[in-house]
């Protein structure tokens, strides 16, 4: 009897020590992460650089000029602490290709079909400036998440694209996409075309 309370009582002993060993060297690979981010709020200032149309801007963005010609403006909304840019264009609404625009428009956005998990079309009106337009946001990791374009449908008609010069990882750039998407409302909200 002595003897088999004595090996019970290692069997017991032996199997507790086990357990321990076992849940202190388990090993579970931790998920990859990435820097937290604190991005303060921005300040906006309204660019009065242009003839047709005015906006306010981010004081973390610059703006970059192109070429202009008889076709319209170009230029780009840069973010130099992002890597990121808006593309932006402006042209003049003609007699026939009002039709020919948006459609080129909606194409660029459904490029981006191939990788996006989700489209999102959004429409903006502004009647009191006579500003109408759409917002896609484009959910995955694709070269441009969020695009818009405004028009008056009458004469003028203005796209934008945000583009990040980086390969795309929506969750790494989640936090300043989220606040470029904040500047993106604020300039499609006092978006005012010049008489």
């Amino acid at each position: 009897m002595g003897q088999r309370l004595t090996t019970a009582i290692y069997c017991s002993w032996f199997m507790v020590y086990g357990l321990w060993f076992a849940a202190c060297t388990d090993y579970s690979p931790k998920p990859s992460g990435y820097f937290r981010m604190d991005i303060p709020a921005p300040d906006y200032r309204l660019t009065d650089d242009f003839k047709r149309f005015a906006f306010e801007v981010s004081d973390r963005a610059f703006l970059t000029e192109m070429p202009q010609n008889e076709d319209g403006v170009f230029f780009n909304i840069t973010y130099p602490d992002w890597d990121a840019e808006i593309y932006c264009s402006f042209i003049p609404i003609k007699k026939d290709n009002f039709a020919q625009l948006s459609e080129e428009s909606r194409k660029f956005v459904y490029l981006h079909a191939i990788k996006a998990d989700v489209i999102r079309e959004r429409a903006f009106k502004n009647q009191g400036q006579n500003v109408y337009g759409l917002v896609y946001e484009i959910e995955g990791n694709v070269a441009s998440p969020v695009q818009f374009v405004l028009t008056d449908s009458v004469s003028s008609f203005f796209r934008g694209a945000l583009y990040f010069n980086h390969t795309p990882n929506r969750d790494s750039i989640a936090p300043v996409l989220e606040s470029i998407n904040n500047d993106i409302q604020v300039l499609i909200e006092s978006f005012q075309w010049k008489k």
